[in-house]
């Protein structure tokens, strides 16, 4: 049996704010906006090439906006991403190299931080 990870519910104070960042600035497909009551609105992101959606909006979550630390994208080419993320206006730190891979480290604007992570090459 799989058990697929599919949504990521992120913490934010201002939906909208947030999905302008996630879509306009760290390049994620908006695939779903949807008000759903008065107080429940859900909007779907998808990072480029991910299996794996984040979830935004009023009423999905109850933690606080900037809460949700340590969540990671996997690159290919993590001098291309950086300079993507940093060209669309993503302050994101220097390349950081590892044993275990190199990265480069951002947070949206409530403070949820994302780590990019080219993996090392396999023996």
């Amino acid at each position: 049996m799989d058990f697929k990870l599919e949504l990521v519910a992120v913490p934010v104070s201002d939906v909208d704010r947030a999905k302008r960042f996630y879509a306009e600035q760290a390049g994620f497909n908006a695939d779903h906006d949807h008000v759903v009551s008065d107080e429940v609105r859900f909007v779907q992101l998808t990072p480029p090439g991910s299996g794996c959606s984040i979830a935004l909006g009023k009423g999905i979550v109850d933690t606080a906006p900037g809460s949700l630390q340590g969540l990671q994208l996997v690159v290919a080419d993590i001098h291309a991403a950086h300079a993507e993320l940093s060209g669309r206006g993503v302050e994101v730190s220097d390349v950081q190299v590892f044993p275990w891979g190199s990265f480069t480290f951002f947070r949206d604007p409530d403070g949820n931080g994302w780590a990019v992570q080219q993996l090392p090459p396999r023996d």
